[in-house]
C-alpha cells in the first residue's frame, strides 16, 4: 500500500510546472551544445579530480570538446555511486534515448554524436524545458546585466550583489557600476545609494523578482553609523583594495544594509545564501576550490531580521548541521523563509532529514522546497526529480501514513512547497519597464528642477531634530538650510506708523562716544595696572577669535587664548 501510495503522490506532485527559483543559467546560451557543456560541469569535474584525475588534463588550453569528454568519461567509474552520476545518467535517458546503465568507453561516442544533433536544433531550449515541465527560471545576473536579449518572462532577472558588497575595492568594480549607471561614487553616501537605487530600477524595470547574495560564514550585517561609512567609503575611494580591512568591511555592512533598505523599498525578497568560504582548496579545478563553514550561526543575522519586517528573507545554508538552526528561525521570525537544499546539502540522506524537519516545523507557506542552482537547463530536471523522489516518500510516510492525511492532502501539501510559495514569495514585480538608468546629468537636472520648484517643509519636533547633523542628512532631508522671505523693495521700506510705538520718546543718553570731548580727553578712562608707566594698543590684545565651541567670536580671555578640547566620550 505504502509503495502505491507514494507512487500516486510522486506521479501528482511531478505533473506540477515549476518555477526554477535559483539557476546559474546564461540566458544567451541556456542549454547545452555538445556533451562537453554537462561533463564539464562542476560537480563531476570537482569530483573526476578528487578521484584522482589531474587537473591540467581537465582544464588542458585549446582542448577539443571531443577529447575533453573522452577524457572524463574515462575517468567516471569511481563516482558512479555518487548522486551526480545519477543526473548524468538520467539526461541522457530523458533527452537522447539512452538506454544503458553506465556511460563508458563502449558507447559515449554514440552518446555524443546523437545529443549534439539535438543540441544543434533552435528550439531545443524550449523543448527541455517543455520535456522538464518547466514553466521559468531565475537567473543570477551581474549587477551591470544589461538585462537584453531574452525573455524575462522565461529567464527571470534576479539581482546578485556579492561585488557590490564585498569588491567595491576594486577599480573595476567601481568603473562597472559608473558605466552602468552614470553616477561615478565622489565619497558621498547620498550618491552611494542613488547608484544603487538605479541598479534597481534597472532590475525591477524589467521583471526582476529578487536581490541575492552568497555570504561568507564571518560576515556580520549590523548597522553603520553615517559618519564611520563616509569614513570608510572615501578611504576605499582613496587606497582601494590597499584600504584597511577594518574600513572595507564597515563599507560592505554599509553597503549590504542599504541593499536591505532598497529591497523593503522596492519589494524584493533578498535571497541570502550563508556560509561559503572561498578559496579553501587554490589547487582544486574551476569552482572546486570553496567550502561550507559550521561555524556558521543565524544569531549574526538577528539585528537585520528585527530591522526588515517587511523584507522576505529566503534562507539557504551550505551544510546539514545549520539546518536546525535554519528551522528554529523560520520557525519564529515571519521575515524567515526556508530555501532549497544548497550545495553541499543537496545530496539526498541530507535532504531527507532536512525536508522532513522543515515540513513538520515550519508553516508551510513559509517553505520553498528546491531549486535547482543549474547552469544549464538539462540539469533542471533531474535534479528536481530528485527532490520529488524524496518528498513524496515524506508525504507519504509522515502524513499520509504518520498522520492520517488523505492522499489529496498531502499532494495539496507538495505543491504548496514546490510552486505555490514560489509565485508568493517571489511575486511579479508592479513597475514596468522604466527608461534607462539615469544618468549624473539627470541627477543633476532633478536636483536643480526642485530648487526652482521647491516642495513645502514639513515642521519637524524637537525629538527628531539632529542637534548636528551630516552634510548627507541635510541632503536626505530635501531642506534647504535657510528659510527665503519675500525680499522685494516694499517689504524693505520701514513703515513710520508700525515703528512709532517702539521708539522711545526721549533718547538715551551715551555721552560724547566719538572721543571729541576735550575734558574727556583729557582725562582718559585708561589706567594703569600692576605698575606700568605706559599703554600701547597691542594689534594681538584687540584681535577677535572664535569661540572653538560656539563660534562666536570674542577677544581673548586674560587666563588663555584658546578654550580645552572637547570631550568625544
Amino acid at each position: 500500500m505504502t509503495d502505491t501510495v507514494r507512487d500516486s503522490i510522486y506521479e501528482a506532485i511531478a505533473s506540477i510546472r515549476l518555477i526554477d527559483p535559483h539557476t546559474h543559467i546564461n540566458p544567451h546560451a541556456p542549454a547545452s551544445n555538445t556533451l562537453a557543456d554537462l561533463l564539464g560541469y562542476h560537480y563531476y569535474t570537482e569530483l573526476a579530480h578528487s578521484a584522482g584525475m589531474p587537473k591540467a588534463q581537465i582544464e588542458e588550453d585549446g582542448i577539443s570538446h571531443h577529447e575533453l569528454v573522452r577524457r572524463l568519461v574515462t575517468n567516471l567509474s569511481p563516482i558512479e555511486n555518487t548522486a551526480q552520476y545519477r543526473w548524468l545518467i538520467e539526461i541522457c535517458r530523458k533527452f537522447f534515448g539512452f538506454t544503458g546503465e553506465r556511460l563508458d568507453e563502449s558507447n559515449w561516442e554514440e552518446v555524443y554524436e546523437t545529443s549534439e544533433a539535438q543540441m544543434q536544433l533552435a528550439e531545443w531550449p524550449q523543448m527541455v524545458l517543455d520535456q522538464s515541465n518547466v514553466e521559468a527560471v531565475f537567473l543570477t545576473n551581474d549587477f551591470d546585466d544589461e538585462l537584453e536579449g531574452f525573455d524575462c518572462n522565461t529567464y527571470i532577472p534576479c539581482l546578485r550583489t556579492d561585488d557590490l558588497v564585498f569588491h567595491l575595492s576594486k577599480p573595476q568594480t567601481r568603473e562597472r557600476l559608473a558605466a552602468c549607471t552614470g553616477i561615478e561614487l565622489n565619497g558621498s553616501l547620498t550618491n552611494l545609494r542613488e547608484s544603487l537605487r538605479q541598479r534597481f530600477e534597472h532590475f525591477v524595470g524589467r521583471g526582476a523578482r529578487a536581490c541575492a547574495i552568497s555570504l561568507p560564514p564571518d560576515f556580520c550585517p549590523l548597522r553603520v553609523s553615517d559618519g564611520r561609512a563616509t569614513t570608510a567609503l572615501n578611504e576605499v575611494l582613496l587606497n582601494g583594495v590597499m584600504a584597511d580591512q577594518a574600513h572595507q568591511t564597515a563599507l560592505s555592512r554599509r553597503v549590504f544594509w542599504t541593499l536591505a533598505e532598497l529591497c523593503d523599498e522596492y519589494g524584493l525578497p533578498f535571497d541570502l545564501m550563508i556560509g561559503v568560504n572561498r578559496g579553501v582548496y587554490p589547487d582544486g579545478v574551476f569552482q572546486g576550490q570553496d567550502l561550507y563553514d559550521s561555524r556558521v550561526s543565524l544569531i549574526q543575522y538577528r539585528d537585520l531580521f528585527n530591522a526588515f519586517p517587511q523584507v522576505k528573507f529566503p534562507v539557504s545554508v551550505l551544510a546539514s548541521v545549520t539546518n536546525q538552526e535554519l528551522v528554529s528561525y523560520a520557525w519564529i521570525f515571519p521575515n524567515v523563509i526556508t530555501n532549497g537544499h544548497w550545495w553541499y546539502s543537496n545530496t539526498p540522506a541530507f535532504i531527507t532529514r532536512d525536508a522532513a524537519a522543515r515540513l513538520e516545523a515550519v508553516p508551510q507557506t513559509k517553505q520553498i522546497a528546491y531549486y535547482s542552482d543549474a547552469y544549464k537547463l538539462e540539469f533542471v530536471w533531474p535534479k528536481f526529480d530528485m527532490y520529488r523522489n524524496i518528498l513524496s516518500g515524506i508525504l507519504t510516510d509522515h502524513f499520509v501514513k504518520g498522520s492520517g492525511w488523505s492522499e489529496e492532502r498531502a499532494i495539496e501539501l507538495g505543491r504548496q512547497v514546490l510552486r505555490t510559495n514560489v509565485d508568493a514569495i517571489f511575486p511579479q514585480p508592479n513597475l514596468a519597464i522604466k527608461p534607462e538608468a539615469e544618468t549624473a546629468e539627470s541627477i543633476h537636472n532633478e536636483v536643480a528642477e526642485s530648487r526652482e520648484n521647491p516642495e513645502p517643509i514639513s515642521l519637524i519636533s524637537d525629538e527628531e531634530l539632529d542637534p548636528l547633523p551630516s552634510h548627507d542628512e541635510i541632503q536626505s532631508a530635501n531642506a534647504d538650510d535657510v528659510q527665503l522671505f519675500n525680499d522685494s523693495v516694499e517689504q524693505r521700506q520701514p513703515n513710520p506708523d508700525a515703528l512709532a510705538p517702539d521708539i522711545d520718546p526721549e533718547p538715551l543718553d551715551v555721552g560724547d562716544i566719538l572721543g571729541s570731548d576735550t575734558e574727556a580727553s583729557a582725562n582718559p578712562d585708561i589706567r594703569m595696572l600692576r605698575g606700568e608707566d605706559s599703554f600701547e594698543v597691542d594689534e594681538e590684545s584687540l584681535l577677535l577669535r572664535p569661540d572653538p565651541t560656539t563660534g562666536e567670536l570674542k577677544f581673548p580671555s586674560s587666563d588663555s587664548d584658546e578654550s580645552p578640547p572637547r570631550s568625544n566620550n
